[in-house]
């Protein structure tokens, strides 16, 4: 779970032309094939572009936020700042967080959201894709993988859950409150920005463990902290165990959960893995 006060803004625009304007961040709305707004920002990255060579020889990375985070959240912009240093970003908001349309169903048809970032991604000249997720982002990184094989060339699955309905913490008892209660879904949208759907999920949408078992060939890096209040490490074992030869798994020592605990050297060490394995 992600939270925090709102950040910085990213300058609004539409899609690049010029090399000049190829350089610098713009932000748009993207429509899910469902519908839904999503905003969207893509940052080109501080790679000076050789005006001689196809932009399709960078690498992209799209960022998928925690539940409760969007584009404007501090800890998801210094995500972004980090990984332009390896490629272009894709940042953008969830369903039912910050500026996008629709209502979280946290996790389900987030999945959509992501399909149409990683699209426009594609759009802007990149050949090759990574998607890096953050817990409740962390599972739909794989299920995106799995559900859309051959879309993306890397996959990083930060701080996720191996299975849904998970309250064996006190932060995941809290969250359900805050998803299943009507008065927990007020706080969502008055103190986190995050407006919640009420239905139910039907049907249950495939787990991150079965959708781990479905992910390959393409590379995926598990990382998990052993200090992780929301989901102990029985959780990224068995994503790694379901994942076998074609996954790889970190275990951080003092590591708490998703975008917050993820520091500078950390977010660097996924950008490298990003780079050799995205091809």
């Amino acid at each position: 779970m992600s939270n925090g006060g709102a950040g910085h803004k990213v300058r609004s625009g539409d899609r690049p032309h010029s090399e000049t304007s190829r350089r610098a961040p713009f932000r748009t709305f993207l429509h899910t094939s469902d519908g839904v707004p999503i905003d969207f920002v893509y940052d080109p990255g501080a790679v000076v572009y050789d005006t001689s060579a196809p932009p399709s020889r960078g690498l992209v990375f799209v960022v998928a936020h925690g539940f409760t985070g969007d584009v404007d959240r501090p800890h998801v912009r210094r995500v972004a700042s980090v990984l332009r240093r390896y490629g272009a970003v894709v940042t953008f908001s969830f369903r039912g967080h910050g500026r996008s349309g629709g209502r979280s169903t946290v996790g389900d048809r987030e999945v959509l959201d992501l399909a149409a970032a990683v699209e426009r991604a594609r759009e802007q000249g990149h050949a090759r894709v990574a998607t890096v997720g953050f817990s409740m982002g962390g599972s739909v990184v794989l299920r995106h993988a799995a559900l859309h094989t051959g879309t993306v060339d890397a996959v990083v699955s930060v701080s996720a859950p191996a299975r849904w309905y998970y309250r064996g913490t006190a932060p995941m008892r809290r969250l359900h409150w805050l998803v299943t209660r009507p008065e927990g879904r007020l706080v969502g949208r008055y103190g986190f920005r995050t407006r919640i759907h009420h239905r139910e999920w039907d049907p249950v949408p495939l787990s991150p463990t079965e959708a781990v078992a479905k992910t390959a060939p393409t590379p995926l890096l598990i990382v998990h902290g052993d200090a992780d209040g929301y989901f102990p490490l029985d959780h990224p074992r068995m994503l790694a165990e379901a994942a076998g030869e074609h996954g790889e798994l970190w275990l951080e020592p003092g590591m708490g959960h998703a975008e917050h605990a993820a520091g500078e050297a950390l977010l660097a060490r996924i950008g490298d893995w990003a780079v050799s394995r995205a091809g």
